[in-house]
């Protein structure tokens, strides 16, 4: 191999590194000394300092995500989280390709089916997946509450979570503050447990103009 060849194959290995490295870092988080944070009106997930789930509490701690919208995987048509005013919203980022996504989806469904009438929607966002899989993977599974179809992930970009990890679940409280994130499956006891806390919860006063 000649020097220069030898030169070139350096420098690729060396991007290659450079780039391994860049999702880590975007994966773990800088050592901020604090697992998420919420900066000023709207909510800003930063780092999870290497943990995987991350609460928000008590609900004044808790910062409203941006509004997020896209079109529906089998409609077609818009979807908005001010579709869901007023209700509790479990966001969850998935696709038919990923093996932990598939292991949590029938709890999911189960969640949504128990506390719909309390109030709870549940909004999908499918992430790199062809439409067609990820419509018959939603027909397969008898999945009822609807998804945003989001292939590039330019709607997590508004919700400003990590779009290296999935499945991830977000969690808002009825003023669509966060109040929980999931960098995991979640299991449906849990998320039970939590969506009928936060369904349960005054509302927010109003803040005075």
């Amino acid at each position: 191999m000649s020097v220069i060849a030898r030169t070139r194959s350096r420098l690729r290995a060396a991007v290659v590194a450079v780039t391994a490295a860049s999702i880590v870092i975007a994966v773990a988080g800088c050592g901020t000394g604090k697992d998420a944070v919420a900066q000023g009106d709207t909510f800003e997930f930063v780092s999870p300092g290497g943990k995987t789930t991350i609460t928000y509490d008590p609900p004044t701690s808790r910062k409203k995500v941006r509004v997020i919208r896209g079109s529906d995987v089998v409609t077609g048509q818009q979807l908005s989280l001010d579709d869901f005013t007023g209700k509790v919203v479990v966001i969850n980022v998935w696709g038919q390709w990923c093996g932990p996504c598939r292991g949590e989806t029938a709890g999911l469904e189960d969640t949504y089916t128990a506390t719909k009438d309390l109030g709870v929607e549940f909004l999908g966002i499918n992430l790199r997946d062809n439409r067609q899989d990820a419509q018959d993977y939603i027909a397969n599974r008898k999945i009822t509450y609807p998804s945003i179809f989001d292939y590039p992930g330019r709607t997590l970009v508004d919700l400003t979570t990590p779009t290296s990890v999935v499945p991830t679940t977000v969690v808002l409280d009825r003023a669509h503050r966060a109040a929980a994130v999931f960098l995991r499956t979640v299991t449906a006891d849990e998320l039970s447990a939590l969506v009928r806390r936060l369904a349960a919860e005054s509302p927010p006063t109003p803040r005075v103009p």
